[in-house]
């Protein structure tokens, strides 16, 4: 087990005391932490193997996206400025209808290639389509060396409570997908020495049936796996229940089992108070999308107000589509602001409690807060180092403020997980960015062909 010491950074540990150590250290032994503290202490203590010099760096737990669609990476612009409905019917279900497995398999590459690059450890992919691959996905997270919490899609409604219905090349069958998710989990849950987790992945109201809803809490609890799900996205999701439930989907999701520890929703934009206080007794984790739901009018989630009641919120920045981007750093300064303007309370959402969102909220929400989240022993070794000589980040005169408000993906130098380097001075080990690069053109250029769709270059 080769060991490793980052020495001479700013370590932000956000551990309890949110200690941030000056001329910090960590020692990694192994895939795990033993040791943080001054670079003098822990020189005199070890004998590293490997030493990685973190001058002019902050040193961060590793950034957790918990709300991540891996195959929208190779539709990125391709339905910018839309409204929803147009969003979905005309483009994305349309392009994501004709993916074959192959495009599926770079698109996840892509994605997580950018996710390394912007300082991303870990990730719950919320909705792997039949089509796209999930073995082949599955391989391409176990190559990348990141942590993937990957969820199955699940279906057998495909009209989403409206006349129009999904592109047919994006509807799967309720038994099959179910069946799919067992198999899945058999095989990839725990691979890849635990980086590779399985969870469920129901589509949202409308398109899962009660009975489907029922049989995939029942499953997830006695295989003991996660549940991802859009809940309360739009607007139109809380009419749709209460005409055809007669509750809210808050109410209604707790009915069916599927709210709990290990159930992860994203988006909840639109919650009433007796919603939050269910989420909370619950202990069912949020996934807050500011950008995804800003750019396409969704509302804002009340996060300020689910954070006061207890309610787990975690981070994430959705697709290529709806975001454009897979950069945690750029989320976090839209999720500081936002809040300060809808509440006009420029105290509301600091940067500090943003990054705890970021680490410490997601290690929640994927069930790892004992291994994830934080730099201190006992811990795993996810680790970013985010360079602090960027212009835009100099003078360094609140090391926290600096990374949440003026930080972007662009600094991270380098990344760590399980006590493995998988990125140095922004070369990503694990892979091949140039041929992903040229893949990606060429698979995307194929697609939109295929689809019909005009680039909006031409």
């Amino acid at each position: 087990m080769e060991s490793i010491l980052i020495e001479h950074g700013v370590v932000v540990t956000l551990d309890a005391r949110r200690r941030v150590i000056r001329d910090g250290a960590v020692m990694i032994q192994g895939s795990g932490i033993i040791e943080v503290g001054k670079t003098g202490e822990l020189h005199r203590k070890y004998a590293p193997e490997h030493t990685i010099d973190a001058s002019r760096k902050l040193v961060i737990p590793g950034l957790i996206d918990c709300h991540v669609h891996l195959a929208q990476a190779l539709i990125r612009g391709c339905a910018d400025d839309v409204a929803l409905i147009d969003w979905l019917g005309k483009y994305v279900w349309p392009l994501q209808g004709n993916y074959d497995r192959q495009d599926g398999r770079i698109s996840a590459r892509l994605c997580m290639l950018e996710m390394i690059k912007s300082g991303t450890t870990s990730f719950i992919e919320s909705m792997i389509h039949t089509r796209y691959g999930f073995d082949g996905i599955a391989n391409a997270v176990e190559e990348s060396g990141m942590r993937g919490c990957l969820a199955k899609t699940i279906m057998d409604m495909p009209a989403y409570g409206r006349k129009q219905m999904m592109h047919p090349g994006m509807v799967e069958d309720g038994e099959k997908s179910l069946y799919e998710t067992g198999q899945m989990i058999d095989r990839w849950n725990g691979k890849a020495d635990g980086r590779i987790r399985v969870w469920f992945g129901p589509r949202s109201l409308g398109a899962c049936s009660k009975s489907v809803y029922e049989r995939i809490a029942d499953e997830a609890s006695r295989r003991k796996a996660g549940i991802t799900m859009h809940l309360c996205e739009v607007r139109e999701d809380v009419k749709y229940a209460r005409r055809k439930f007669g509750k809210s989907p808050v109410a209604f999701a707790k009915e069916v089992g599927l709210l709990g520890p290990r159930t992860v929703l994203a988006h909840a934009v639109w919650l009433a108070d007796r919603d939050i206080g269910i989420l909370s007794k619950a202990r069912t984790s949020v996934c807050h999308c500011p950008s995804s739901n800003s750019k396409l009018a969704s509302g804002i989630a009340p996060v300020p107000e689910m954070l006061e009641r207890g309610v787990n919120v975690a981070l994430g920045c959705d697709g290529g589509p709806s975001n454009n981007t897979y950069d945690m750093i750029r989320e976090m300064k839209l999720a500081a602001c936002i809040h300060k303007a809808r509440l006009l309370d420029p105290m509301t959402m600091p940067a500090q409690s943003v990054l705890e969102m970021a680490t410490i909220g997601g290690a929640r929400a994927i069930g790892m807060q004992n291994q994830l989240g934080t730099l201190e022993p006992g811990k795993l070794a996810d680790i970013v180092l985010v360079n602090l000589d960027s212009v835009h980040m100099v003078p360094n005169n609140n090391y926290v403020s600096d990374l949440v408000y003026a930080g972007c993906g662009a600094d991270v130098d380098t990344v760590i997980v399980d006590g493995e380097v998988i990125m140095e001075h922004r070369n990503v080990k694990t892979l091949n960015e140039h041929e992903i690069i040229q893949r990606a053109r060429e698979r995307a250029s194929g697609l939109l062909e295929r689809t019909g769709l005009k680039p909006m270059n031409d």
